[in-house]
């Protein structure tokens, strides 16, 4: 019999799992130490490798974007509270891509048990029973998935569709809408789709400044320039 754990991932909508951590800032206990915040978690394979180092220094000098969101990040891999420290220090003595004297000042989980990581599914056999996946998990101030990203180890991750995903989340909720294909901020708006005939009849012939539709299903609310 395969000895191989095989945790159920949690999915979008389910609550997220709870857990308490070492880190590079000292222990976390989550999502209590969370409430009321926006939280990315995210997965690295291993520390020294060429990838997570271009992908923590693209994220450390993106912290105060994401603090401007209410957005918390939180990294983990499958190694010591050392390694990471030896790790980050190295990186305040790189540049790359126009970044140099980076400090990565979110915490980094320390998981050599692979606890957090089984609770996520971050750990894939297919790809590697030692190190995780590059995987994304988006939590609301609720504690709630929101979004869930994985890529594969080769290939490293889009850190604007990151912060897009948490800007447009976040839009929806507060203004109960949807947005449409490569949305980005400051573009038009979808609202949800009629739940009645007459509501669709009554949709079609709104001549609000602020809406148009090409269909009854298809409306969109115009962004103020």
């Amino acid at each position: 019999m395969d000895s191989t754990i095989v945790s159920r991932m949690p999915l979008i909508g389910d609550k997220a799992p709870a857990f308490k951590a070492v880190t590079t800032q000292g222990p976390i206990n989550f999502p209590e130490d969370y409430v009321g915040k926006w939280v990315i978690l995210f997965s690295h394979p291993a520390d020294f490798t060429p990838v997570c180092t271009t992908e923590f220094m693209t994220f450390a000098s993106m912290a105060d974007d994401f603090k401007a969101l209410n957005t918390e990040l939180v990294g983990l891999s499958i190694d010591s509270l050392y390694a990471h420290i030896a790790w980050l220090r190295r990186i305040q003595e790189l540049e790359w891509n126009g970044l140099k004297n980076i400090e990565v000042k979110f915490p980094l989980i320390e998981d050599i048990k692979m606890e957090v990581a089984h609770l996520y599914g971050m750990v894939q056999p297919g790809q590697s029973t030692t190190q995780a996946v590059r995987a994304v998990f988006f939590i609301d101030p609720e504690a709630t998935i929101r979004t869930i990203l994985f890529y594969p180890a080769s290939l490293g991750r889009n850190f604007d569709e990151i912060k897009r995903i948490i800007q447009g989340l976040q839009k929806a909720d507060r203004e109960k809408i949807a947005t449409p294909a490569n949305w980005k901020p400051g573009q038009d708006v979808i609202v949800p789709p009629p739940g009645s005939c007459g509501v669709a009849k009554a949709r079609m012939e709104d001549k609000s400044e602020d809406k148009y539709c090409l269909d009854w299903f298809l409306c969109f609310k115009r962004e103020k320039k």
